[in-house]
């Protein structure tokens, strides 16, 4: 069992991941859409209530995406600790309280963030860790790339989330130099196996 903000940042990288989800999407669960028993994860917009921020997702679509048992573990680390009936997963009560005092003042705009210095926690967390130089998104485009090494394009699309399968392929897809390989060992074998006259 881990504490503290470690266990916070183990459960937000392991469902940006395992999961694909993109930083404000993780960001913005709730409990609700957890799903433990079928391990999988609901990125739904939110709409502006007393214990909710307006949130809507990317692609202006909801979407189910895949939770890995350490992602199941390391959430339910954290459930055992939340508020009773507080919502968020990842904004604590402080910082939603915060935001509302910012909204009301005025100084709540669109390019605020419901998380300060993520980016800087994240670089500090990968020097110390010794890792070379990445990005939060960098967990979310390693999923999509391992997703696509198995799955069929169209089913990573809908995964990611993405509105066009283009961007999958795009940036996402992009051809290693192992691919290569493989397809010309593949072509050998086809080759290998062709009676010849």
């Amino acid at each position: 069992m881990v504490e503290g903000k470690t266990a916070w940042w183990c459960a937000f990288f392991s469902l940006a991941y395992g999961s694909g989800l993109r930083r404000n999407e993780v960001l913005h669960l709730t409990w609700n859409d957890v799903d433990f028993e079928n391990q999988l994860v609901k990125v739904t917009g939110k709409k502006d209530t007393k214990h909710t921020l307006e949130w809507d997702t990317k692609s202006r679509k909801n979407r189910v995406a895949p939770m890995t048992s350490e992602s199941s573990q390391h959430l339910a680390e954290l459930y055992a600790k939340a508020e009773e009936g507080f919502p968020y997963i990842f904004i604590s009560p402080d910082r939603l309280k915060r935001i509302r005092e910012r909204q009301r003042a005025g100084t709540w705009t669109p390019r605020s963030q419901v998380i300060n210095n993520l980016d800087r926690y994240f670089r500090a967390i990968r020097i110390r860790s010794g890792i070379g130089k990445c990005t939060l998104h960098d967990l979310r485009r390693t999923a999509i790339t391992n997703w696509a090494k198995k799955l069929p394009i169209q089913v990573v699309q809908i995964l990611a989330g993405h509105s066009e399968i283009a961007t999958t392929r795009k940036y996402y897809l992009a051809v290693r130099p192992e691919d290569i390989a493989l397809a010309n060992n593949l072509v050998d074998e086809i080759l290998a196996r062709t009676p010849r006259d």
